[in-house]
């Protein structure tokens, strides 16, 4: 007899983004825009980890629960993608988007990362100048140091 390991968080994480994408179909576009950008974060950072690993002398290892972290994260911006659209619907005729802003604010966050892992995978000039001049941006703006 086969043994699932089926822990309640995960089945709930499953259950719940299948609802979203059922229930909300209008917001299609924008799940297909965060789940591209989750995607090529979770990759990168996965071949980051990597090449991290192979500078150190040690073995690469893939631990799940960084996995699941993200499945979670996930799970949690497609929560927000519809909380912000029943937020504008419920303002009327504000008409807002915050659907629109939310996820194009999560797809920054994960672009950010994703440009981190290139810069550390790369080791390119480029991308060191691009994220050290992003940290300097945020830095001016926010006046709180970036931590490394």
């Amino acid at each position: 007899m086969l043994h699932y390991n089926l822990y309640p968080t995960k089945v709930c994480a499953g259950l719940i983004s299948s609802a979203m994408a059922i229930f909300c179909e209008r917001l299609l576009p924008l799940f297909v825009t965060v789940i591209v950008f989750e995607i090529v974060d979770f990759v990168t950072g996965v071949v980051k980890s990597a090449c991290v690993s192979k500078r150190k002398g040690e073995k690469p290892a893939f631990e799940s629960i960084k996995a699941w972290r993200t499945i979670y994260k996930f799970v949690f911006i497609l929560i927000g993608i519809c909380l912000s659209e029943m937020l504008d619907n419920t303002l009327g005729e504000s008409n807002l988007k915050l659907a629109n802003y939310f996820t194009a604010f999560c797809c920054g966050v994960e672009f950010w990362s994703f440009l981190e892992n290139a810069a550390i995978i790369s080791d390119h000039p480029v991308f060191r100048w691009l994220r050290k001049y992003m940290k300097v941006k945020l830095e001016d703006e926010i006046g709180i140091k970036a931590e490394e």
